[in-house]
C-alpha cells in the first residue's frame, strides 16, 4: 500500500501539472500559480461547446479567474492531501488514461491469428500420459521412461497396446490412447503447441505439462469444415409419452407450414422456440464442428445445403427445424472473441501481459537495484526463512531503493516489506525469495504501467487538461461544500437570521396546505385513529397513534401547494379523483390546514437555505479576490482562440 501511495503522490505531484513550454505561455498567476493559454483554451473552448451562445471572452475570463480562486482555497485548506481525494482521484485518473496509452497489441495479433491458422486445420491424434512426480528427479525418469515407449512405437509396435498397459490418461479405457480429431483451443497453450508443432505421421518427445508427462502421435490433418445453423426446437418431456410427442409433433408442422408460407425464421425461433438459450437471438447456434450435436441433428446440419431449411424431425430432446446459414471455416471476427477467453482460460494471456510488461521495462529502464539483491540473499542465508523477524531484520538495513526505473525514479525497500505476509511462515529459503520476487515484479508491473501513464500526461496536452478538469473540478466541489452548500444547510441560527431579516422575499403567490396527512391500512383503523384524537396532546399526537398502532399507519408531514402533492388536493383543496396508496388506502388530516402565508422557517426553509446560500457564495467571493488576486498577462489574452 505504501509503495501504490509514494506512486500516486509521483503523479499528483507531477502528472497534474502542465510542463512550462515556450509555445504555451502563462495567461494567468493566482495564489503564485501559473495559469497556460492551453488549459484555459481548453476550457473556454468546452465551455462555448455546451452554450447555446458563445460566451464572452470577458465574462468567462471572470468566471475562470473565480474558479481557480476557488480551487486555491481548497488547495489551501487541504483538500488535494486527503487520503479520500488520492483515492478517488487514482481511479478516474486511470480511467482517464486508458484512451491514450498506447499498449502494443502486435504480440497478442500475432498470438491471435497463429491460434486462428490452426483452427483452420483439425488434427486426429493419440495421446499417452504418466503422472507428474513429487520431485524433479522422479520426472526425469517419467519422460526417459515415455521416451523408450517412443522408440517403441517408431520401431512399429502397436500404440494402443502400449496405451492400455502404460498411459494414466483417465480417458484411455474409454478411447486407447486416440483421441479422434481435435482443433485449437482444445487443449491447453503447452499441449496445443506441441501438437501442432508435430508432424503428420509422427511422434513428439515426451514433456511436463499441467496435467501430467504426455507425448503425442500425430495420424491426419484435414481442413476443418463447421457449419452455422439456426434451429426452432419445440421440446417434449423426458420420457415423454406417444400423446405427448404428438402434441409437440403438431406444434412443430404448423410452424413448418408458416415457414413454408413466407414467414420468417428468425422471428418465429424468438417467439415459438423452447430452446431458451438461443430463440432471443432467432435460434442462433452460432459454428459447431462435426459431432458436437445428437443424432440425427449433427447429420441433417451438414447435409443441408447452404441457405436451405430441413423438415421437421426429432431427436432425444424434441421436434427441431434447421436453417443451415453457412459451411467451412468462420471469419477471424467471428472467432476471435472466442480465442481471446481461451487465452484467458488457458494462460496465454499473461503471455502478452508479460510482453507487455518487458516492452514497459526496456523503455523506461527498468533495472532491479543489486544492492537490494545482494542484501536479499545475504539476509535470508543468515535467517534462513522469511517471517516477522526477517522483515524487521531486513528494514534496519534496507536503505538502498528496491528498483529504478524512469527520469531517476525508484521505490525504496520499506514499501516492499509492508506487503509481506509474515503471518504465514516460509522456513524455506529458496521458496522465500520466490515469494518475495513475485511481490517485487508485482509492484514493478503497477509502477512501470502509472509512469507510462504520467508519461502520457506528459507528452498529451489533451489529457492533461482533461485530468486538471477533474481534480480541480473534485476539489472544487469538496471546498463549494465546506464553504456554501453545507455550511448554509448546517448553520440553523444563520438561516432563522437570514430569514427573519427577508421575511418578504419568501412569500407565496398562492395558499398552501401545511399539516399532517395520516395513512391508514383499513377503515376499521381508522375509525379507531379518529376516535383517540382527542385523547392525545397535539404535541404528542404523532408519537402516541406510531405507539398504539405501529405499521397500521403511516404519516406525512407536509408544506404543499395546490397541485404538488394529491392527497392535499383531495383532502384540503377538494380537487381531483381520491388517489390510492398501497397498503394505506384510507386516509385523513389529522392536524394543520390551508395557510395564505409562511408562518415560520421551516414553511419555506429550502427556499431560504438557497437565499442563504446565494449570501455566502458572495462573502466566499469577496474573501477570495482578497486572498487570492489574479494577475492577467493582456497580451497572451488576445492569443485565445
Amino acid at each position: 500500500m505504501k509503495a501504490k501511495l509514494l506512486i500516486s503522490s509521483l503523479l499528483l505531484g507531477i502528472a497534474i501539472l502542465a510542463l512550462a513550454k515556450n509555445e504555451d505561455p502563462v495567461l494567468m498567476t493566482i495564489n503564485g500559480k501559473d495559469v497556460r493559454l492551453s488549459e484555459f483554451e481548453y476550457l473556454y473552448n468546452k465551455n462555448n461547446q455546451q452554450q447555446i451562445e458563445k460566451e464572452p471572452l470577458d465574462k468567462y475570463v471572470e468566471l475562470f479567474v473565480l474558479y481557480k480562486q476557488k480551487v486555491a482555497d481548497a488547495e489551501a485548506a487541504g483538500i488535494d492531501t486527503t487520503q479520500a481525494f488520492i483515492k478517488e482521484f487514482e481511479v478516474y485518473q486511470k480511467q482517464l488514461a486508458a484512451p491514450y496509452l498506447t499498449e502494443d497489441t502486435t504480440y497478442l495479433w500475432q498470438m491471435i491469428n497463429e491460434t486462428y491458422d490452426r483452427y483452420k486445420k483439425e488434427l486426429d491424434i493419440d495421446h499417452i500420459m504418466l503422472p507428474l512426480g513429487t520431485n524433479d528427479a522422479v520426472n526425469a525418469q517419467r519422460i526417459a521412461m515415455l521416451d523408450s515407449l517412443r522408440n517403441c512405437v517408431i520401431a512399429g509396435e502397436d500404440w494402443t497396446a502400449l496405451a492400455d498397459r502404460y498411459s494414466t490418461d483417465p480417458y484411455k479405457q474409454r478411447n486407447h490412447g486416440h483421441f479422434g480429431f481435435v482443433s485449437a483451443g482444445m487443449f491447453p497453450a503447452d499441449m496445443e503447441n506441441v501438437i501442432y508443432s508435430t508432424p503428420v505421421g509422427e511422434v513428439s518427445k515426451p514433456f511436463v505439462n499441467s496435467f501430467g508427462i504426455s507425448m503425442f502421435r500425430v495420424n491426419k490433418m484435414r481442413d476443418r469444415n463447421d457449419v452455422h445453423a439456426k434451429h426452432i426446437l419445440k421440446m417434449f418431456p423426458q420420457n415423454a409419452t406417444e400423446e405427448q410427442k404428438a402434441v409437440c409433433k403438431a406444434k412443430i408442422d404448423s410452424i413448418y407450414q408458416l415457414i413454408k408460407a413466407g414467414a420468417d425464421f428468425e422471428e418465429l425461433a424468438r417467439t415459438e422456440s423452447d430452446d431458451h438459450s438461443n430463440a432471443k437471438n432467432g435460434g442462433d447456434l452460432r459454428w459447431f464442428g462435426p459431432g458436437r450435436m445428437v443424432q440425427p441433428f449433427d447429420s441433417i446440419a451438414f447435409n443441408l445445403p447452404d441457405g436451405a431449411i430441413s423438415e421437421p424431425f426429432a431427436t432425444q430432446f424434441g421436434y427441431h427445424i434447421i436453417k443451415k446459414v453457412a459451411h467451412g471455416v468462420p471469419s477471424l471476427g467471428e472467432v476471435r472473441q472466442g480465442i481471446e477467453n481461451a487465452f484467458k482460460r488457458d494462460g496465454r494471456m499473461k503471455l502478452v501481459e508479460e510482453r507487455r510488461l518487458n516492452d514497459l521495462k526496456n523503455k523506461y529502464n527498468y533495472r532491479l537495484d543489486p544492492a537490494f539483491e545482494s542484501l536479499l540473499n545475504n539476509t535470508l542465508m543468515a535467517h534462513g526463512r522469511l517471517d516477522s523477524a526477517f522483515v524487521a531484520q531486513y528494514i534496519k538495513g534496507a536503505k538502498t531503493p528496491l528498483f529504478t526505473y524512469g527520469a531517476k525514479q525508484s521505490v525504496p525497500v520499506k514499501a516492499l516489506m509492508s506487503q509481506l505476509n509474515t503471518t504465514t511462515v516460509i522456513p524455506d529459503p529458496a521458496n522465500a525469495k520466490k515469494e518475495i520476487m513475485t511481490k517485487v515484479n508485482a509492484m514493478a508491473e503497477q509502477a512501470l504501467k502509472d509512469y507510462d501513464a504520467y508519461e502520457a500526461v506528459k507528452n498529451n496536452p489533451e489529457y492533461r487538461n482533461l485530468l486538471n478538469e477533474y481534480r480541480d473540478g473534485m476539489m472544487l466541489f469538496e471546498i463549494s461544500n465546506r464553504r456554501v452548500w453545507k455550511a448554509a444547510e448546517k448553520d440553523t441560527a444563520g438561516l432563522i437570521q437570514h430569514y427573519n431579516e427577508n421575511r418578504s422575499k419568501y412569500g407565496w403567490d398562492e395558499p398552501h396546505f401545511k399539516g399532517i396527512i395520516l395513512y391508514a391500512k383499513s377503515d376499521s383503523v381508522l375509525n379507531l385513529v379518529k376516535a383517540d384524537l382527542t385523547k392525545f396532546g397535539a404535541d404528542t399526537l404523532a408519537d402516541a397513534l406510531y405507539n398504539k398502532y405501529g405499521n397500521d399507519i403511516r404519516m406525512e408531514h407536509m408544506v404543499v401547494k395546490k397541485g404538488e402533492n394529491p392527497f392535499a388536493d383531495y383532502l384540503a383543496f377538494h380537487v381531483g379523483d381520491k388517489p390510492n396508496r398501497p397498503n394505506y388506502p384510507e386516509f385523513i388530516i389529522i392536524e394543520g390546514g390551508i395557510i395564505d402565508q409562511p408562518e415560520e422557517m421551516a414553511d419555506v426553509r429550502g427556499a431560504v437555505t438557497s437565499g442563504y446560500q446565494d449570501v455566502l457564495e458572495q462573502r466566499w467571493k469577496q474573501e477570495l479576490a482578497k486572498k487570492y488576486p489574479a494577475k492577467i498577462n493582456k497580451k497572451v489574452l488576445k492569443k485565445v482562440k
